[in-house]
């Protein structure tokens, strides 16, 4: 029997694995349920599993029947502070926690895989390393594995690694697609303090009020980005927080805003916190204002080899025919910590289309949303394909 056939006979244990996660989401690095949870799904196959100290991951190596390299494959496993709206018979039974981002889809494909390749041990030219991973949703879980050691954990490091990521919309269900080069950006955070004098509302010239400065800023910073940068590098500065006052009649103390970064590229990154700290600084001399700006480091760009990417996008072609990958015609501007082990190990950060036959891509609720809703019929395509790419990619080695 086939891989790809194998994969499918799993569909309803799939299924099953990934709603049991859903209903019970949890948060940041640790994830005890979660991992409880893999370890059971795991039991039984010839892994030699290790579980993280600081952080809830499980790290499984399949030692192949024949001598050869390592290759890493990658799930993430934590979800959202989001309270579900989808109305699913298995919804989160948790307030304010939800598999909104659909890493209980990717938990349950990498065990699949697990179960896929153990079946085939023998065969394996090499190792693979199962990274089920907590904490990607801001706390640097892949980051924190690598401090403990997941890509030595077959001994060597890895000749390649791979990462997926499910979508509930933009893709139709069941397309894969990747890209060599930049596949998502790099994401900062900064915040910004104005600070100015209170008073009352109607003698704003006795007062220092940040208001008018910190709307300046904001509208300065989306023309910073056009008039400075090139847009076939892209740049993406959003305030997404705007705090300031407390009563129409009254001039506050201080105006606070909150920004994300994105960029693709590591000159654009470090251009753009520089241009961004000069450009609010001299805003707020401007207005006889004094201003505090701190940039939050978030992930970096992640960064997909080209030959790795060429390689997944053949594999995917070969399992499931030519029809089922598209190469991606730019990066998206989201942020991913698989960034951390491609900055280590060349390899490759794929997604797939997730989103429900009866709903539209183009209009489906995205990812993060409350509503946003995965189609399980991408279970078995999903654990076949990081099967699949291990296998082969080992047996380009021999």
């Amino acid at each position: 029997m086939s891989l790809l056939e194998n994969a499918r006979e799993m569909a309803e244990d799939l299924a099953r694995l990934r709603q049991d996660l859903h209903t019970e989401p949890e948060l940041g690095l640790h994830l005890p349920r979660t991992q409880e949870k893999v370890l059971a799904a795991l039991d039984g196959l010839p892994l030699e599993i290790t579980t993280g100290d600081a952080l809830s991951s499980v790290t499984a190596v399949l030692r192949g029947g024949r001598p050869g390299p390592a290759v890493l494959l990658r799930g993430d496993m934590d979800a959202l502070p989001v309270t579900e709206r989808t109305g699913l018979s298995y919804s989160s039974r948790l307030p304010e926690r939800m598999h909104a981002c659909g890493h209980d889809l990717h938990t349950a494909m990498l065990a699949g895989a697990a179960r896929l390749l153990a079946d085939r041990r023998q065969d394996l030219a090499g190792d693979v390393i199962f990274m089920f991973q907590p904490g990607e949703e801001g706390w640097e879980g892949a980051k924190v594995m690598i401090d403990e050691g997941v890509l030595d954990a077959a001994g060597e490091r890895p000749v390649a690694a791979y990462g997926m990521h499910v979508l509930s919309t933009v893709l139709p269900g069941g397309l894969f697609t990747s890209r060599g080069g930049p596949m998502l950006a790099a994401a900062d955070a900064l915040t910004v303090t104005v600070r100015g004098r209170g008073g009352h509302g109607s003698t704003p010239h006795l007062s220092a009020d940040p208001i008018p400065a910190a709307c300046q800023m904001v509208t300065a910073l989306q023309t910073l980005v056009t008039r400075e940068f090139d847009v076939f590098d892209p740049v993406v500065v959003t305030v997404g927080a705007f705090h300031a006052g407390t009563a129409g009649n009254i001039i506050p103390d201080q105006a606070v805003l909150e920004l994300t970064v994105r960029t693709f590229s590591d000159t654009n990154r470090e251009k753009i916190q520089k241009r961004i700290i000069e450009l609010l600084m001299d805003t707020g001399t401007a207005y006889g204002l004094t201003v505090d700006a701190a940039f939050g480091r978030g992930y970096p760009v992640t960064v997909n080899d080209a030959k790795e990417s060429a390689f997944a996008g053949d594999v995917v072609g070969e399992l499931l025919g030519a029809d089922r990958y598209a190469i991606a015609p730019r990066p998206i501007t989201g942020s991913e910590d698989f960034s951390y082990v491609l900055e280590e190990v060349p390899g490759a950060f794929i997604a797939l289309g997730a989103c429900p036959p009866d709903l539209d891509p183009a209009t489906a609720p995205y990812n993060h949303s409350a509503e946003a809703v995965f189609d399980d019929a991408v279970l078995p395509d999903g654990a076949a394909i990081y099967a699949a790419l291990a296998e082969r990619r080992l047996s380009m080695a021999e």
